[in-house]
């Protein structure tokens, strides 16, 4: 019996066969049912049948989900693509130039690339374990406006599997309205490598949010938050904040660059006092 059930996986790698759900939800059942003999036969690799059985169960379930559709599969690339993107130019450590230092410690550096212009980095400790950073972050998500007076509003306007959603961003005005009301269609994605956890995004379209009136419509990206906790004192997490900006319109770079550096300053502190208030957090599933 196993040979002909691995000769029907072996089918289903073709293209025109794995898109029948159907026959990969047979195949993956087919699999379970025999590993599941194989490992009460008797002596033999029983551990390792053990793990394959347990990754074959969640593929049974995996199957079972609904689907998502091309234009779901594109945002998804969207968000897998800024987080790559992200990563890399944090990982590529010549030509930053220091912004800011703040006297408890926070960074702001940046640096000019060619094809995307110039990049703000901050670099912070905050005295909150991975969890409570997280939480506030992205599982409150929307409630950033209360806390930080550089957001007026942020709406999720989709949710696509647990790691991806479309937002719509709202700035609240500057000091002197110096810039003017701003607001960003993004796509965001989290992922959790080991102890680090690593949330991204940049700019997308979305057509139940086209440019609103009274809005210049900005565009983020690719940008990325990355959160780990400290290895001396795992009840601190350092957060680096990489933020790449678009505000469009006729602004002096000198006004953009001084308004981006402090915004992530602002930031740091905001969210240290938020979090000082906040005593519950969710469990990391990034």
């Amino acid at each position: 019996m196993l040979p002909a059930t691995f000769k029907l996986c072996a089918g289903i790698s073709y293209r025109h066969l794995r898109n029948m759900t159907g026959l990969r939800r047979q195949a993956a059942v087919a699999i379970s049912q025999e590993l599941n003999k194989l490992a009460f036969a008797g002596p033999g690799p029983g551990k390792w049948i053990n793990q394959v059985r347990r990754r074959s169960s969640l593929l049974s379930s995996r199957l079972e989900e609904k689907p998502f559709s091309e234009v779901e599969m594109s945002y998804i690339k969207q968000g897998e693509e800024a987080l790559q993107k992200s990563l890399s130019i944090l990982g590529d450590q010549d030509g930053w130039k220091t912004e800011t230092i703040a006297g408890n410690g926070d960074k702001v550096l940046s640096k000019m690339l060619p094809d995307v212009g110039k990049v703000f980095r901050l670099e912070v400790v905050v005295d909150q374990p991975l969890n409570s950073v997280y939480d506030e972050l992205v599982e409150r998500m929307e409630q950033m406006g209360d806390w930080n007076p550089t957001i007026k509003e942020i709406k999720i306007l989709q949710k696509i599997g647990k790691d991806t959603v479309i937002t719509h961003e709202t700035a609240a005005a500057t000091p002197g309205n110096v810039v003017g009301p701003r607001d960003f269609v993004s796509v965001r994605c989290s992922r959790r490598r080991g102890s680090t956890c690593v949330l991204a995004g940049m700019a997308t379209s979305y057509g139940a949010m086209p440019e609103q009136k009274g809005f210049i419509r900005a565009e983020n990206g690719p940008t990325c938050m990355v959160l780990r906790p400290l290895a001396e004192n795992p009840s601190q997490t350092k957060l680096t904040w990489l933020l790449s900006i678009d505000l469009k319109g006729w602004l002096p770079k000198t006004i953009i660059n001084q308004v981006l550096s402090q915004t992530q300053v602002d930031f740091a502190n905001h969210l240290r006092k938020r979090l000082a208030t906040t005593t519950t957090p969710i469990a990391v599933s990034c």
